[in-house]
């Protein structure tokens, strides 16, 4: 299971049919790659953050899988409102913001 599946980003764009499935599929793929690249996860953490939960999960853990669901969903829906003139810097830097105290401390 992902981090947020497709039926639970449909859902919070509101969107009601299955036309748009495919677009909203590869803007989560791109969202959430996104948000770990600006959150300088590795591959590793990604991983395991966008995996299933597990009830052995560090507290940091859930506090990371936390912090990451809401910035994928913000840069979800602003790939998605705005696919044909997104500012990509500015989503940059407000996922900067938004991700600021999972970034801090990382190279």
């Amino acid at each position: 299971m992902a981090l947020i599946t497709l039926e639970d980003a449909k859902n919070y764009l509101r969107v009601d049919t299955d036309a748009d499935d495919a677009l909203i599929g590869s803007l989560l793929l791109s969202a959430g790659r996104l948000c770990a690249d600006v959150a300088r996860l590795t591959e590793a953490e990604w991983s395991q953050v966008n995996g299933e939960p597990h009830e052995e999960d560090s507290a940091e853990t859930v506090s990371l899988r936390a912090s990451l669901r809401v910035a994928v969903y913000f840069t979800l829906a602003f790939l998605y409102e705005h696919r044909e003139e997104a500012d990509h810097h500015a989503l940059t830097l407000t996922l900067r913001s938004l991700l600021f105290s999972v970034r801090e401390g990382r190279p």
